[in-house]
């Protein structure tokens, strides 16, 4: 198949196409990718700040539009695919639309239907925008609030929801979020990661090693503010113990190399199942601390391994789960294991996107 992905979130989409080029697909990846985090693609929509940013963007679509034609599938990383206004994506998403098979839209992250049933159903325990009953009101969740209810946003999520020959889904929550909306049309398939050649899991040194990635304009709103301040506090009681390292808005590369040989990552306190970061942590061996929920263990049906920590999104709580794993290293060790065994066995990027391919070959045959 020809397939087009466009847009990124957290490498999804660069790594999803390496295991669709090993399968034999032809597969181009257009994004900007993701910010400073800078991950791989083939053709590079990077805005520069300001109106005139946006300007030179537009310009630049116009001469890559033509090139995105043609395609078995074309997969969108969310109804905001492009940095532009949600005006000015509508006829974009339409280009597409005409010129290609079939497109596919995912639930990876920010959008209309995560914020409105996160805020009206509160469905799950805890998310971005509620714990419990309670709407949660820091800046980071108004903004988004601010940004996708009653406004062109939701008007362009909802139509290409509707629109689209299907919704692929790569976390619980955004799963839970779409497929009471569109029963029919809403998938789930776990996140890609691409295993290390070879892994070797130490023994626990002197002190656990703890690592947390920081991205600065958005810490409260993931819980890194709860998570940074319950960390720092313990290496202060045990610094015998404990060695915290820190990562803080870097390139993909650069955190990467400051989160190997860590012990355990301190990632996303509010979902309920690890995302890209912490699987790829996972994957050499480095114990999530963080979101591993039972419902998250359900929809991929495994029954025997736990390796997340799984923590409810309070200080209390990080603090005392972290607080044992220092003062026990040892529970460690096994946790490592099952956390290698898990992303192998559940997010292989080759088998995931072995996943993907028989999805989009059974929506073309229809």
């Amino acid at each position: 198949m020809k397939i087009l992905l466009i847009g990124e979130y957290s490498n999804v989409h660069a790594t999803l196409a390496e295991g669709l080029r090993m399968l034999g697909h032809k597969v181009t990846v257009v994004s900007n990718g993701d910010f400073w985090k800078d991950y791989p693609r083939d053709i590079s929509l990077d805005r520069k700040p300001g109106k005139i940013g946006g300007a030179m963007l537009a310009i630049k679509l116009l001469s890559v539009l033509p090139k995105l034609k043609g395609y078995d599938v074309v997969q969108l990383i969310n109804p905001m695919f492009v940095e532009l206004k949600a005006e000015r994506i509508f006829p974009i998403y339409k280009y597409l639309r005409k010129h290609n098979k079939k497109v596919f839209l995912c639930g990876m992250g920010m959008d209309w239907y995560w914020v409105h049933t996160c805020l009206h159903e509160k469905h799950l325990k805890y998310s971005d925008f509620n714990i419990g009953d309670t709407v949660r009101t820091n800046k980071d969740a108004i903004k988004e609030q601010t940004d996708w209810l009653g406004t062109a946003k939701e008007r362009l999520n909802k139509y290409i929801a509707d629109d689209c020959d299907g919704i692929i889904t790569g976390l619980y929550e955004y799963w839970s979020c779409y497929s009471p909306a569109f029963p029919n049309k809403t998938t789930y398939i776990p996140l890609p990661i691409k295993m290390p050649t070879s892994i070797h899991i130490n023994d626990i040194g002197e002190r656990v090693k703890i690592f947390i990635g920081i991205n600065k304009e958005r810490s409260e709103y993931k819980g890194t503010d709860i998570m940074l301040k319950a960390a720092t506090r313990l290496q202060e009681q045990y610094p015998a113990k404990m060695e915290l390292v820190k990562a803080e808005s870097v390139p993909f590369k650069e955190y990467e190399r400051l989160m190997d040989g860590s012990d355990a990552i301190l990632d996303q306190l509010y979902s309920y199942a690890p995302s890209m970061n912490s699987l790829l942590a996972m994957s050499k061996g480095i114990v999530c601390i963080g979101g591993g929920e039972e419902e998250c263990y359900e929809l991929v049906n495994e029954k025997s391994l736990r390796p997340v920590v799984n923590v409810y999104p309070c200080y209390e709580s990080v603090f005392g789960e972290l607080k044992k794993l220092i003062l026990t290293p040892s529970k460690l060790l096994g946790l490592k294991q099952q956390s290698i065994e898990y992303v192998r066995k559940h997010h292989d990027y080759i088998k995931v996107a072995s996943e993907y391919a028989k999805y989009y070959a059974a929506s073309i045959g229809r």
